[in-house]
């Protein structure tokens, strides 16, 4: 399929009913169709692997493009350049976790970018290096526990920020991490205590820890 083929099809899915659902659940209806995650999964497959077509679709500024996008990029074909591009046009939480954890956690550069875009400002650049932690914390299955330990300082920096979709990846990274071995699971429940700990008056700080603690420890 060629870029005309894909936006056709994709407008022929749309659903302005799915759109208001979706904003409920805090995604960004601008350029949205409505069309779910789990109709563009298959339709990636059909259309294979094309790092060209990928770039195409992002630039047309679709939500369901971008995401498709992510599918069916070849992460060694990705530059630090359409990374940071890419990262900086983030305006939805599905369209940063689905773009993070199907291509760029697979790219070279994923530990460097997890640390960078962590310490960015705004709320979707920040969330993508959290969602990048979370996401190698899974797929990354090579990686030795003090590889994954190296993102608990960050984790307790940013701990304080009280935005909610930083605040929910921050958690999300801390609980995958957790999960990873039981070293991890040991030292991740110590890190909650310790953020608790050290920002008592932080409600972002404690929510983190608090959820984590409860997941991490079976309660």
């Amino acid at each position: 399929m060629n870029y005309e083929e894909v936006i056709k099809k994709l407008k022929s899915l749309k659903n302005p009913k799915n759109v208001e659902g979706m904003a409920r659940f805090g995604i960004n209806p601008k350029n949205t169709l409505g069309i779910s995650i789990y109709t563009l999964r298959p339709l990636s497959k059909e259309i294979g692997k094309n790092h060209f077509l990928a770039l195409k679709l992002w630039k047309s500024g679709i939500h369901e493009a971008r995401i498709l996008a992510g599918y069916i990029d070849d992460p060694v074909k990705v530059t630090e350049k359409q990374m940071d591009e890419w990262v900086a046009d983030f305006d939805s939480w599905d369209v940063c976790d689905q773009v993070i954890s199907s291509l760029f956690d697979k790219t070279i550069l994923a530990y460097k970018k997890a640390f960078e875009w962590s310490k960015r400002k705004e709320e979707f650049e920040k969330r993508a290096g959290f969602v990048m932690m979370a996401a190698l914390s899974v797929h990354d299955k090579d990686a030795p526990d003090e590889k994954l330990l190296k993102f608990f300082p960050v984790i307790k920096r940013e701990a304080t920020d009280e935005r909610n979709f930083v605040k929910k990846a921050v958690n999300w990274a801390l609980r995958q991490i957790g999960k990873r071995s039981i070293n991890l699971r040991e030292q991740s429940k110590k890190l909650a205590q310790d953020l608790i700990k050290t920002y008592p008056n932080s409600k972002s700080a404690k929510w983190i820890a608090n959820d984590a603690l409860k997941e991490l420890s079976g309660r």
